[in-house]
């Protein structure tokens, strides 16, 4: 099998590509943007997206790196899974620069070994079945509607203490896509083997990735935290086969693990943010959909335009803050020292604080340089809003990030507290003019 080694948002290449595998690239990961090389016959460039991971397509192993560190975007997707609250330190890893799906092996098998040292996880699970022996309690209606008057087999429903459970068909599940996979890594393969061999009694089960179950902890299973974790987390970003296109339409095989760095760096923040400002899911809300225009139809019917911001705190039904967040690099040049804001986003925050009726907004950026200019602070003529830019430095160390969270807090803080002066300062004028239209 070919190996393709890619950098997200780098262009790579050329590399000798059939037209089947060219299709399967781009049908498989669209993000990744195919360039033709000038006077060459099926050679190409490839740059890829903000989606990085590994994938297998037509006989191509591809590994899109991230621009962060390996061990830096395992614990961002860890964190921002909401389940456990890793330490960077706990990914160690003998090769200088591993792929991300050899990390995830190594890290699965590790805590999976971890959670098994302490004994096999068992459980009850109800089971419905016929018998021809009574055992737990008879379905009496179940029975009357199968058998009439046959008096066996008994239809029944009982526990069964067994470690055919959830936690264990997840863990089994992640370990086995993983497997099918080519990992360069000895010591991740063994770890894998280890899984499928101690769980040899538990049920495969395939998890489609935008449905999988969630396990209730309590300290009987606490042991098995982690590992559930990153199976969870290999089961919803796992990637199986894609649509082709054309008149030929059929599904592509292509298993992978791939990420999207922008949904991985938004999660991690609105839950960092969260935890720094003490507040629950309900009060920092990510992407509500709010109605920012509504179009006038020629049958009279409204059809409205919806905005989705991803950071957003509401107070009694009301928005006090709302902000955006960029996985971008926003980092000046060494000659302008000048910070390359996009005006797209520029745009965006201003139509966010525009339709939610607030001063101003946030926009949260994945890099920047904090040691030279201070990131700008833009006013809008005529609107009377004002638009900041704060940024999350991923090239730093833990206590760095958190500094800088920290810092992200703060300004949340000022700018909601702008946001509730404007409501009050609203109920007031309200008030005021509801005795004079009397």
């Amino acid at each position: 099998m070919k190996e393709i080694n890619l950098r997200e948002y780098k262009e790579c290449g050329p590399f000798l590509l059939s037209v089947a595998q060219r299709d399967a690239i781009a049908e498989a990961v669209p993000s990744i943007s195919i360039r033709a090389v000038k006077g060459a016959e099926d050679q190409y460039t490839l740059t890829p997206g903000s989606i990085v991971g590994a994938l297998e397509v037509e006989g191509l192993s591809i590994h899109i790196k991230p621009k962060v560190c390996i061990r830096r975007l395992l614990y961002m997707a860890l964190y921002a899974a909401g389940e456990v609250k890793p330490q960077e330190d706990s990914f160690p890893f003998a090769q200088a620069d591993p792929t991300l799906a050899d990390l995830v092996a190594l890290h699965l098998g590790r805590a999976a070994a971890d959670a098994f040292a302490r004994g096999l996880l068992h459980g009850y699970r109800v089971e419905e079945e016929a018998l021809h022996t009574v055992r737990g309690r008879i379905m009496v209606a179940e029975q009357i509607r199968r058998r009439f008057d046959m008096p066996l087999p008994v239809e029944v429903r009982y526990d069964e203490y067994t470690e055919d459970i959830l936690a264990n068909r997840l863990i089994k599940a992640a370990a086995r896509l993983l497997r099918g996979m080519r990992l360069s890594d000895s010591q991740a393969r063994e770890g894998l083997r280890h899984i499928d061999a101690t769980l040899e009694n538990v049920t495969p089960v395939r998890y489609p990735p935008h449905d999988v179950p969630k396990v209730e902890f309590t300290r009987l299973n606490d042991h098995y935290k982690e590992a559930v974790a990153i199976a969870r987390l290999v089961l919803q970003h796992w990637f199986h086969e894609a649509q082709r296109a054309g008149d030929d339409a059929k599904m592509v095989r292509a298993p992978g693990f791939l990420m999207d760095m922008n949904e991985v760096f938004q999660q991690f923040v609105t839950r960092k943010l969260r935890e720094e400002l003490k507040v629950s899911e309900r009060t920092l809300c990510a992407e509500p959909s709010v109605v920012f225009a509504v179009d006038k139809v020629r049958e009279g019917a409204d059809t409205a335009r919806m905005i989705y911001p991803d950071l957003s705190l509401w107070e009694n039904g009301k928005c006090t803050f709302v902000g955006d967040v960029k996985y971008k690099d926003i980092e000046p040049s060494d000659k302008k020292r000048l910070w390359d804001i996009p005006s797209a986003d520029l745009y965006q925050a201003l139509a966010y604080a525009t339709a939610l009726g607030l001063p101003g907004a946030l926009l949260v950026y994945a890099k920047g340089r904090r040691d030279r200019e201070p990131p700008p602070l833009y006013r809008v003529k005529c609107a009377g809003k004002q638009l900041e830019v704060v940024t999350v430095d991923l090239d730093g160390d833990i206590d760095a990030i958190d500094q800088s969270i920290a810092e992200l807090a703060e300004r949340v803080c000022c700018l909601r507290a702008e946001g509730r002066k404007l409501r009050d300062a609203q109920r007031r004028k309200l008030r005021e003019a509801q005795p004079q239209s009397r």
